[in-house]
């Protein structure tokens, strides 16, 4: 027996040379065209009536003056009958190449389907009269990527409004061919679970940090060490590392610079080696949790990988193994590198950026000095430029002092720093630490999963919420203020902008070159070959650019690997090699990780400078060997 259904398109644009149909069901893939003795064929027709057809009328039989088959057919096939409503649901498209025909005024599209399935077969079919070009589709998108990428390597502007130009300019081209997308659409495409992770994270790190722990904590391992030089190095990477498991690594950077700096300048030692060390352990130790590193963030977030079940304990669990082995290798290496602890020494009188702040001093006093009280705005500038001039006297103070605090002995210097950093609020040290505790534990326990419905967002959210509570002061405001919100903005113009690109057949484009180069090795080695292109693709590119955009970009192809039934790819291996590669790979150059850029940041603010070429010295050597 055999089934005919049609769907009436009434209204044609003017320019109709494609159509693009959209089915959803009880599919199966391509490759069983030839195998399944079920199959729904799919073609189009152009239907001319005696008379135009209202917005409301059906097509009737009686009205047909025309029929033409104005596109070739289809091929769906189908499982069985009994397995309707069993097998989970499967999406496939078609773009049918409308032959030349006579438009009329009284002419209608119709998309005609038959079947010989002796069942009811339930389908969902979305059209596009207008669809993208993918060609043209294809190098406007990847322009819009390289432009993004060039920007930031170079610098050009600030990487957020970079990502917010670019994912505005690929929305205008959507638009330009015919493809402009809601605002509900647009919205849609941000991942709000990734975004409430982070805000989450950055409000419980601020309010954990004033309570003094992290200083105290330096403090502790100046004591431990007995101001020893590799024993404290050892300690500030390992601690930084295990920091970076639980916070993200970006906000331990912001944490952990300033205190190595102090501790540096009372062991007489050079602080940019150290801190390359330390940033290094930090990229290296946020591997380790979905929660450590931003491209973790967006790989645990994506709701196909934790469908397939990867969640914060599996996710640990795997990565943990890899990141323990790769810390014993990167510590042989550092011991190799600086065998001579000399060469960590401070060598010059009195190094250049103590003359830089003594410069830039002087100019905010004389702006200062400049300034009228006439009125009030004028008089809030002034007071600014006062603050400012202070906050450099206070680092000038830092800089030339340290050689007055190396001449002290370990006792007086342990007794300074424990009389300068202490426990600044054991009532909330308290309170953060038990909420933070709950948090991650409530993290390891989403493997449960009744659990693991609430998601690791909303899990952070909670905890977020009643240490907000807990904290019973008045200044939430500035708690706020300390969020990193161009981060977060950042990540959102990242997530339109991928979609945007995904709309124009980019990610679809490179994960069928990813295809055709697994395709073409043997059935039993083609997950070898696609775990290590992964690997070294994002490893690679995520040395020279920023891992967050790659990762956006890398963690649809393999859930697009993954999809692929001819392929037959386990998906968490995939994931596996994609962490790996974007986390490791961020300690090739400086603008590979977002904790690597801060961190030269706030070295650059104490009077440390050190360049790209300083730092891919050391990362890009730890990187390739």
């Amino acid at each position: 027996m055999t089934f005919f259904l049609g769907y009436v398109i009434k209204e044609i644009p003017k320019a109709y040379k494609k159509l693009l149909v959209r089915l959803e069901g009880a599919l199966l893939p391509p490759y069983y065209s030839n195998l399944s003795r079920h199959s729904l064929l799919v073609w189009v027709q152009y239907v001319v009536t005696t008379e135009p057809l209202q917005n409301n009328s059906a097509l009737k039989e009686t009205n047909v003056l025309l029929v033409q088959n104005i596109s070739e057919v289809w091929k769906v096939p189908l499982v069985s009958e009994n397995l309707i409503g069993v097998v989970p649901e499967v999406k496939q498209k078609h773009e049918f190449k409308l032959k030349n025909f006579t438009k009329s005024s009284n002419g209608v599209l119709k998309i005609k389907m038959k079947t010989n399935l002796k069942a009811n077969l339930p389908l969902s079919l979305i059209y596009d009269l207008e669809p993208i070009n993918m060609n043209d589709g294809i190098i406007y998108a990847a322009l819009i990527l390289i432009g993004l990428y060039a920007i930031i390597i170079f610098e050009v502007i600030h990487r957020t409004l970079a990502a917010m130009l670019a994912s505005t300019m690929s929305v205008a081209v959507l638009a330009a061919l015919n493809a402009r997308p809601t605002m509900a659409e647009i919205v849609s495409w941000i991942d709000v679970e990734t975004l409430l992770l982070l805000f989450s994270m950055m409000t419980l790190v601020t309010i954990f940090s004033e309570t003094g722990i992290f200083d105290y904590t330096a403090v502790l391992a100046y004591k431990l060490t007995k101001g020893k030089e590799w024993p404290l190095i050892n300690a500030l990477c390992f601690l930084t590392a295990f920091l970076s498991c639980f916070l993200d690594n970006v906000t331990t950077a912001l944490l952990m610079t300033p205190i190595t700096i102090r501790l540096c300048e009372v062991m007489r030692m050079e602080p940019v080696p150290v801190l390359i060390c330390m940033i290094i352990y930090s990229n290296i130790g946020g591997a380790i949790t979905p929660i450590g590193d931003p491209p973790n963030v967006i790989i645990a977030s994506n709701p196909d990988i934790a469908a397939s079940g990867v969640n914060f304990g599996t996710f640990t669990l795997h990565m943990g193994i890899g990141v323990v082995l790769s810390s014993v290798l990167v510590h042989i290496q550092l011991r190799c590198l600086y065998r001579n602890v000399k060469d960590l020494r401070y060598t010059d009188a009195e190094p250049q950026e103590v003359r830089e702040l003594r410069r830039e001093i002087a100019v905010w006093q004389r702006a200062a000095a400049c300034m009228s009280s006439y009125s009030r705005d004028e008089e809030i500038v002034k007071e600014t430029l006062k603050k400012r001039t202070t906050r450099l006297l206070g680092q000038l103070n830092n800089a030339t002092n340290y050689r007055n605090l190396c001449n002290k002995d370990y006792a007086e210097n342990l007794k300074d720093l424990q009389n300068k950093y202490p426990i600044k609020d054991m009532s909330l040290l308290i309170k953060s630490g038990l909420t933070l505790f709950l948090v991650i534990t409530l993290f390891f326990l989403h493997s449960i999963p009744e659990l693991s419905r609430l998601g690791l967002g909303w899990t952070a959210l909670l905890g977020t919420l009643l240490l907000l509570l807990l904290y019973d002061r008045d200044d939430v405001e500035s708690i706020f203020a300390r969020v990193e919100w161009s981060t977060l903005l950042f990540f959102a113009s990242l997530f339109i902008l991928m979609e945007a690109l995904a709309r124009m057949g980019l990610i679809d484009w490179i994960g069928q070159q990813t295809q055709n180069v697994i395709m073409s090795v043997e059935q039993e080695s083609r997950l070898a070959v696609a775990i290590l292109l992964i690997l070294w693709v994002s490893a690679c590119a995520s040395a020279f650019v920023d891992n967050i955009p790659l990762t956006t970009m890398m963690v649809r192809i393999a859930t697009v690997l993954a999809d692929d039934q001819e392929l037959n790819l386990p998906l968490q291996p995939l994931v596996w090699a994609l962490a790996f590669g974007a986390c490791f790979g961020g300690n090739g150059t400086l603008f590979g990780s977002s904790s690597n850029i801060v961190c030269a940041g706030v070295a650059e603010q104490h009077g440390h400078r050190f360049t790209f070429m300083q730092f891919m010295k050391y990362g890009l050597n730890l990187y390739i060997n």
